[in-house]
């Protein structure tokens, strides 16, 4: 059982956001509990597309739908995210898991692997939806839609 993770934050290690690259490395150490606390935290505060509630308010993203996994080799966690759209046919489902990758991707200070899920049995068409908000290429391209960014934007921006 791993104690605690050793996580590097590297800075120029950010698909999403567009700041200036530094190449510095933070060692941080962290424990699978913080690490859920840190993303639970991160994800919890994404407001809806179509309402004006957070993902947390919604029940959409709860704490028993994030679990973490350390990996002994290469000190990177895995982050798995189960969340729970309000309807079985939600249609911005695929946008609620682009936001939360996005969102931890730009703000969780270690090395992780994330896999965003719908949760089983949740929405007509989520193996799909599974497909599309893990792989790497589709979300790349969906970022590159300024339309889409601004939505993503909008939604994961912290409120002051």
């Amino acid at each position: 059982m791993i104690e605690g993770l050793e996580c590097a934050n590297i800075s120029n290690f950010n698909l999403f956001k567009d700041k200036p690259i530094r190449n510095e490395v933070q060692s941080i150490t962290l424990d699978k509990d913080e690490l859920k606390d840190i993303v639970y935290d991160l994800i919890r505060t994404i407001r809806d597309p179509e309402k004006p509630q957070t993902l947390e308010e919604l029940n959409v993203v709860y704490e028993d739908g994030i679990e973490v996994r350390g990996s002994l080799c290469d000190h990177v966690s895995v982050v798995r995210i189960e969340f729970n759209p309000t309807v079985p046919h939600c249609s911005l489902a695929t946008l609620i898991g682009l936001c939360i990758r996005v969102k931890l991707e730009r703000n969780v200070p270690c090395p992780f692997k994330l896999d965003v899920f719908i949760k089983e049995g949740a929405h007509t068409t989520e193996e799909e939806i599974n497909k599309q908000i893990n792989d790497k290429e589709r979300i790349s391209a969906a970022m590159e839609n300024p339309n889409l960014k601004e939505i993503v934007e909008q939604c994961i921006k912290d409120e002051d």
